[in-house]
Parts: C-alpha cells; structure tokens; sequence
C-alpha cells in the first residue's frame, strides 16, 4: 500500500527461494532501495543480501550461506544435509542461524552407510503413566519395522525399541545434550557414545570380530530431544554395523586368497 511504510527489521530480509537466488546474483533485483542508503550497513551477515534461512529457502541460498562458513560439500552430502534442512527448517519459526546450519551439518558431517533410517516415531510420557516409546526404522532391505517398548523415560523407551529393531546389543557410554542457541524452540545437539556386547545379537556379521574396546559415536540436532536423541543413537549403530561389515568383508578377502608359504620364504632370504 503506498501510503504505508515498510519498517521494521525484516524490511530488507528475503526468506522467499525465488527472491534469495535473485538476490544472491544481484541485490538489485528486488531492492529499489539498498539499506545501506539509509544507513543500515548490512555487512556479511545474511549473505550480504538479507538473507533469511527458512522454509522456503532453496538450494542456493543454503548452499551459499555454507560455503560462506567455510564448508563445501559435494553433491550427495549437500543433498543429505539440505533434505536434512528443510526437516528443521519446516518445524521452526523464525528461520534457521547460523549455529543452527552448523548443527545441521555436524549431525550429516560423519554421515556412514545409512542401514537403518528413522522413519518415525511417537513418544508418551508424563508422571503417572509409562513411558513408552513406538519406533519405526527402515531397514537395509527398504521394509519398515515398528515395535513398541516402555523404559525408565522416553530416552529410554526409544532406545530400547531400536535395539529390538535392529537386533543389536550395546552399552550406551556416554550420554550427553546442549541447546545449539537461546529460545524455547532452540535446537537440541545430541551426542552418544556405544559399546558393542562381545558375545551380544547382531544381525549383520560375526560378533566376535568387534574389539570390545572400540567405541561408536554419534551426533544428531532436532528442535525434539527424543528424535535428536533418536537419530544420534541410530547414527552410533549404523557406524557399528558398517565397520563389523568392513571387517568380516576384509576377512573374508585374507581367507580367500592367503599369503603363500613360498612369498613367506623369499621374505626370509631376502631379509638374511
């Protein structure tokens, strides 16, 4: 309306895909006015173009801001934390800071083989009931699996749920949660720490060929401290299953062609 000022902080913002890619390539295309002209210096903040992560951002924009901060990614880990973007970016209000995308990344930055992948889940608890925790994972093979379990606390709950899922058994070493920024709808960054049970169920490889020393860490950022705790478990898990599944492949490669006694016995004279 022209007889209607335009004010406010978000008067030079852009949340819109369109608008941040014209913006991003050149700052004329939607401004008729630029704020430094009024005094307002808008510095490198924001791309230097006003803008606002959200919803509605497209690839560029998030692409650009990451570059910005020092990452570059190519195309298949882009396409992880992007889809992984919009998951965070669709739930929160007010748009996505920057230590909100470095979170972002932080739980794609160690992405592993993805065996098993959240599909969802739903989590009841209160002071007078039983926590419990339905879980729905997608396996390997594509299909879905679900089951309900109960525990001392969501956490707990869910947790327990995968394990029955997936069939694995581990000792949860070390748990650990921190608010990515300030606000009620701040992210939850959410670290984990696994040990596999020796002689414990695992439903891909052998046991026996993983160290009980070893330890599998995972990282996860969701605005729900269940589902980042959630997918920071499942990504400790998938590190577990891919490295047992690197090891008993590597075992079965020295079983199948093994060194030869008579390389064994050049090795010797050449070494007298």
């Amino acid at each position: 309306q022209p007889h209607k000022a335009i004010v406010g902080a978000n008067a030079f913002m852009h949340e819109s895909g369109i608008h941040q890619d014209g913006m991003i390539k050149n700052k004329g295309t939607y401004e008729i006015m630029s704020p430094e002209s009024i005094g307002l210096m808008r510095g490198d903040s924001q791309s230097g173009a006003g803008i606002v992560l959200g919803k509605h951002s497209g690839r560029n924009a998030v692409s650009t801001r990451l570059k910005e901060l020092g990452y570059d990614f190519d195309d298949d880990r882009f396409k992880q934390i992007f889809s992984r973007f919009k998951q965070v970016a669709e739930r929160k209000k007010g748009g996505v800071d920057d230590e909100e995308l470095e979170a972002i990344v932080s739980d794609n930055a160690g992405a592993t083989r993805q065996l098993w992948g959240l599909a969802g889940m739903q989590v009841t608890t209160g002071m007078n009931g039983i926590p419990t925790a339905t879980v729905r994972l997608a396996g390997p093979d594509g299909v879905e699996r679900y089951v309900a379990a109960t525990g001392t606390g969501p956490v707990d709950a869910t947790y327990k749920a995968i394990d029955r899922i997936i069939g694995t058994q581990v000792v949860l070493e070390d748990y650990s949660m921190a608010s990515v920024n300030e606000g009620i709808d701040a992210l939850a960054k959410t670290r984990v720490t696994i040990t596999p049970v020796r002689d414990g169920a695992n439903c891909l490889g052998d046991p026996s060929t993983i160290s009980k020393e070893r330890k599998f860490s995972g990282v996860s950022a969701d605005g729900d401290i269940v589902v980042a705790s959630a997918r920071a478990y499942l990504a400790a898990i998938n590190k577990l299953l891919a490295w047992n599944l690197r090891t008993a492949a590597r075992e079965e490669r020295v079983a199948a062609d093994p060194p030869s006694e008579q390389a064994g016995v050049e090795v010797k004279m050449k070494a007298q």
